[in-house]
């Protein structure tokens, strides 16, 4: 695919998507930084978003904090606890509503996500948005699905840059 400098870019990224993608694959963390400049691919970046669910701990605050250094809107929301203790805390439709909004105005929404989930996405985008959509993912956890209705998908177990400690 080809990319040019002329693009506007936004990058929404499933930060427990990729969390738990990398945690249960390498038994490490995610490089946002090196994501988010491989999502750019030089081109003009309107907004990056990363979407984070706070644990019950509320020990992510310095991880907050280093993702809007890096350069990103950081959206969180608290974990959900049901009466039974099921937990549930996704940004799923949140996400999907900012994708749909911002693509009005985009060349190109990059998803940092793996999730089958958003194969209507990115459908929608591509077919009524006219956007080009990519997908950044490690390709072990990446929904087969949503690569291949991607317009482009880098797999991020290529290359280690992703990953810290």
């Amino acid at each position: 695919m080809i990319k040019h400098r002329e693009q506007r870019v936004c990058i929404l990224v499933d930060v427990a998507n990729m969390y738990h993608s990398a945690k249960n694959l390498y038994k490490k963390k995610v490089n946002f930084k090196e994501i988010l400049k491989t999502a750019i691919s030089g081109r003009k970046l309107i907004r990056a978003m990363a979407y984070v669910v706070k644990t019950e701990s509320g020990e992510e605050g310095s991880f907050l904090e280093a993702l809007s250094q890096q350069g990103f809107e950081v959206k969180s929301k608290e974990l959900q606890i049901f009466a039974g203790g099921a937990k549930k805390g996704d940004w799923d439709v949140g996400l999907s509503i900012d994708a749909i909004k911002m693509g009005e105005k985009m060349d190109v929404i990059v998803l940092v996500t793996g999730d089958g989930d958003y194969i209507p996405l990115v459908q929608y985008l591509q077919n009524t948005k006219g956007c080009l959509v990519e997908v950044l993912a490690f390709q072990q956890t990446a929904s087969g699905k949503l690569v291949e209705e991607a317009d482009d998908f880098v797999n991020l177990s290529e290359n280690k840059k992703y990953l810290i400690r």
